[in-house]
């Protein structure tokens, strides 16, 4: 009866809904889905807290389009009317949003129409989309409101679903007065959903000012997942080039496979790690907070698809929306500064899908930025680790992660890592040769080569290039730039340099005198499904085996 009531199928709703849940791999409900889609279901207002990457999107999403398609397949079928608000913090937040809407109603397509409006696009160009009158209208609060005092958009007679997802950034993100003009906007009557992470001060306001007897959904559930899902590891780094050392060993043996996060604290150290890294020929880019949205979202969308692997990413508060940065608010200016500062380059509720690692280069400023990093990895179903590179001077930060971990409820907290350095010190001469070609002089021109880029790319300063044909011609000839030098000797691995201890593992990736980057092993391949184990120490100091044959 357990199994019957966690399911997708006894949940009332439409066969085309759950076609799409099939398509998408979604086996039962997350918590939160399995608490929430029912009481949604019946009308209620919904007041809810879960961690990220705990399906919340999933949680509103499939009682919002059941609610569409009854509406439009009912038998008294009303004009074409914006039925469904959904207002995000940011505008990465917002395309996925869509994208996941779009993804659950792929069998009902032609019933249910969705816009974007957060997006950076001149508001006269979504005009034309929005007097279509499209079923549901995601957005940030300022450009809704926008779109409301313009007239593009009306609400008053039509809006049934008012949905902030996010909610706890909404307020602290600068939107506050934006929300209380939009809410004028709105009928008096209207179901809402509060989706959060946490509920603080400005989550009470905002259900104050927009829940109507809401059931609270507090699921205890500490922010990550248990150690069946997610495993966490800390790795003692003497120095820093034994952390530059460790990430190539890491990666270029395949000790970690998949799709990798890796953190750090500043934007030029993503460019020092990109570039570092380009010395191996092992490809990654960075999601520079300098860049416009679009180019950011774009990199995800290029992660997301497998063009890269790596990705490298900051802890900085840069990625929060550019608007609410023009608009300098006194009233909540600290304040907005604080959280984005905590949120990190990596917005909260961005999806990186199928993150197989995610590798805390650099160690995180706060038990938040922690959780928020580990978040990346272990969603849904997936399992995840996490690698933490902690120095001498950084234990009493990692105590205090520890400390919050297992006061959460989680029984295991980040397990000691004795990485074998002396196995790899026959490639430190190596790492100490890409090191040495990673100049600061590199590491900037490599910034100033990306946004150079990004303004001959630029759609907006397309028409001004036109007119002014000689600043065009200056920028395509400006001075030329001197990216670091690659010594193409560091591309390949000469198989004596492969740990003795991990060379049948390596094995099948070393082709004639080189390695080479390949897929992951097939998980049939006996005892070889996670090489990172064959250098871990139990509690008592194992020696190698080969060690062990001679002194027999």
């Amino acid at each position: 009866m357990a199994e019957a009531e966690a399911s997708f199928a006894h949940m009332g709703l439409d066969a085309r809904l759950l076609q799409a849940i099939a398509d998408l791999g979604w086996g039962k409900p997350t918590t939160v889905q399995e608490a929430a889609i029912p009481l949604a279901l019946e009308g209620k207002d919904l007041l809810c807290r879960a961690k990220t990457g705990s399906g919340k999107t999933g949680a509103y999403a499939l009682p919002l389009l059941q609610g569409l398609l009854n509406a439009k397949m009912g038998p008294s079928v009303s004009a074409q009317v914006v039925r469904v608000l959904v207002l995000v913090p940011t505008r990465e937040l917002g395309r996925q949003v869509v994208s996941m809407l779009r993804q659950l109603a792929s069998h009902c397509a032609r019933h249910v129409r969705f816009v974007d409006v957060s997006g950076s696009e001149d508001m006269s160009a979504q005009r034309p989309i929005l007097m279509e009158k499209p079923d549901v209208v995601v957005g940030t609060p300022s450009r809704v409101l926008a779109h409301l005092q313009a007239h593009n958009l009306s609400l008053q007679d039509s809006l049934e679903l008012l949905v902030l997802d996010e909610a706890d950034l909404l307020f602290s993100f600068g939107f506050e007065d934006d929300l209380k003009r939009l809410l004028c906007h709105l009928p008096k009557i209207y179901q809402t959903f509060l989706m959060s992470a946490t509920f603080n001060e400005d989550v009470q306001a905002l259900k104050e000012l927009v829940l109507h007897n809401p059931v609270t959904l507090k699921l205890q559930e500490s922010q990550l997942p248990d150690s069946s899902q997610l495993s966490q590891y800390q790795i003692r780094c003497e120095t820093e080039e034994d952390k530059f050392l460790l990430l190539y060993a890491l990666l270029k043996l395949s000790l970690v496979r998949g799709k990798v996060i890796l953190f750090v604290s500043t934007i030029d150290r993503c460019y020092r790690l990109k570039l570092f890294l380009e010395q191996f020929s092992i490809p990654a880019c960075v999601l520079n907070s300098e860049l416009p949205v679009q180019s950011r979202c774009h990199i995800i969308t290029q992660f997301n698809k497998g063009f890269y692997d790596y990705i490298v990413a900051t802890d900085e508060q840069h990625l929060a929306e550019p608007e609410v940065l023009q608009q300098g608010k006194k009233k909540k200016g600290s304040k907005a500064a604080k959280i984005k500062g905590q949120e990190s380059g990596v917005a909260r509720g961005i999806d990186f899908q199928n993150v197989s690692a995610v590798i805390n280069f650099d160690f995180p400023p706060s038990v938040e930025s922690y959780i928020h990093r580990a978040g990346r990895t272990a969603r849904a179903s997936n399992p995840g680790t996490a690698l933490t590179f902690v120095s001498c001077s950084e234990s009493a930060q990692l105590a205090k992660i520890e400390a919050a971990l297992v006061g959460e409820g989680n029984a295991v907290t980040l397990q000691p890592y004795q990485f074998q350095m002396e196995e790899i010190e026959g490639l430190r001469y190596r790492c100490r040769d890409a090191m040495r070609s990673v100049t600061k002089q590199a590491i900037k021109e490599a910034r100033l080569q990306e946004i150079k880029e990004e303004l001959l790319n630029s759609e907006k300063l397309k028409t001004y290039f036109e007119d002014n044909p000689r600043d065009l011609n200056l920028l395509r000839h400006d001075q030329p730039l001197h990216p670091a030098i690659v010594k193409p000797h560091l591309r390949n691995m000469p198989e004596y340099l492969v740990p003795s201890s991990l060379r049948a593992v390596v094995r099948p990736f070393i082709g004639k005198q080189k390695y080479r980057r390949r897929k992951p092993l097939p998980s049939h391949t006996k005892g070889q499904q996670n090489p990172l184990r064959s250098f871990r120490y139990t509690k008592r100091k194992l020696q190698n085996p080969a060690k062990r044959k001679k002194t027999s």
